[in-house]
């Protein structure tokens, strides 16, 4: 059976590569995918561009477990030599955009949902999600249907890790900050420079270390990368403007760094957004500690997913190279499919019906 959804599952991706399928533009891939389902007598729901399922006897006295991954696409780079559309096979190697981000990842998932989807007796509730908008942490995507997918234990969130465990994803936060001063002339002692104000806070930022650390990641990261203040040279400025880039750990919540800062600088923070939180899993967690015990190894990501629209714990692990995503040219090997797919099934096997 295995070896069939490892055919069935390749020749899906190869279907959904020869689609253009760029962030806000993934209709006809989830039209595709929607089918592939329903084909296989699965039922399906779908609200903009996203499609989800469960396993056939879902029993909603369970906890469940939830499989994702998405089907868009950024735009290829004008680093390509080959047709992005086109899903080349050559010596093992799938080409095509999205085949790698995260194309081998969702066809896997799908694939293990469909392994387990008509057993029963099963200790968790299985739900497939194939969603829209990743790439642009869009609000369309997963973000849109949690709350109609209804209670989750955890999740699996499909993304290229060479089938390790990333247990662990830092969060992002930038924040717009405003110091104000007085405008006076410069010639005289007049006005309350607001670009010495903004060094001030600005050598916090530099300087100011977290209490709490984390084990995958070390200390919060925060770098001020753009400022701006002034119109003409004899103008004392009345504000200075500059942007944070902060890389929240799993050690805290974004809420908490965000009170930490505004107790400690003078200037306005205003949050562009909270919604990229960082996430994380336990290492005794049970799918942690399947993949374990099947040689796998554990890891902090430093890239972000839709983990960070998820307020459960989750864990990334996905065929294909996080290295490959967003590059020229981009491939999976097949053998990484085929791997991928055993490996998911061995362990959601070993929580499911351990």
């Amino acid at each position: 059976m295995i070896e069939k959804l490892v055919q069935d599952s390749t020749s899906l991706l190869r279907d959904l590569i020869r689609i253009p399928s760029f962030s806000r533009e993934e209709n006809q891939t989830g039209d595709t995918i929607e089918r592939f389902l329903q084909q296989r007598g699965v039922r399906t729901y779908r609200k903009m561009n996203n499609v989800w399922a469960y396993n056939k006897f879902f029993d909603p006295a369970k906890p469940t477990i939830l499989l994702n991954s998405h089907h868009d696409t950024v735009k290829p780079n004008t680093g390509y030599t080959r047709n992005p559309f086109s899903p080349d096979i050559e010596d093992g190697i799938l080409y095509g955009l999205g085949s790698n981000d995260a194309g081998g990842c969702l066809v896997s998932l799908i694939a293990a949902f469909l392994y387990f989807y008509s057993q029963q007796g099963l200790k968790y509730n299985l739900c497939i999600a194939a969603t829209a908008e990743e790439e642009i942490s869009g609000i369309n995507g997963l973000e849109l249907i949690v709350p109609d997918i209804g209670s989750l234990d955890f999740a699996i969130v499909g993304e290229p890790t060479l089938m390790q465990l990333a247990v662990a994803e830092r969060g992002l936060m930038v924040l717009d900050c405003v110091a104000h001063g007085q405008a006076g002339h410069a010639a005289r002692e007049e006005g309350d420079n607001a670009i010495y104000k903004a060094l001030r806070d600005i050598e916090w930022f530099i300087t100011y270390r977290f209490p709490r650390e984390s084990e995958e990641f070390g200390p919060i990261k925060m770098s001020v990368t753009v400022i701006h203040a002034g119109s003409q040279h004899n103008v004392i400025p009345a504000t200075c403007e500059f942007v944070v880039d902060i890389r929240v750990t799993d050690a805290y919540r974004n809420e908490e760094v965000l009170d930490i800062i505004r107790r400690h600088v003078t200037c306005d923070v205003k949050p562009r957004s909270l919604r990229l939180k960082p996430s994380s899993i336990p290492k005794d967690h049970p799918i942690v500690q399947a993949g374990l015990a099947l040689g796998r190894t554990t890891y902090g990501s430093p890239t972000t997913s839709d983990q960070a629209l998820l307020d459960i714990p989750s864990l990334k692990l996905g065929p294909g190279d996080s290295a490959r995503s967003h590059m020229a040219d981009e491939f999976i090997y097949l053998n990484e499919i085929d791997e991928g797919i055993h490996l998911y099934i061995a362990i959601l096997n070993k929580v499911v019906n351990g």
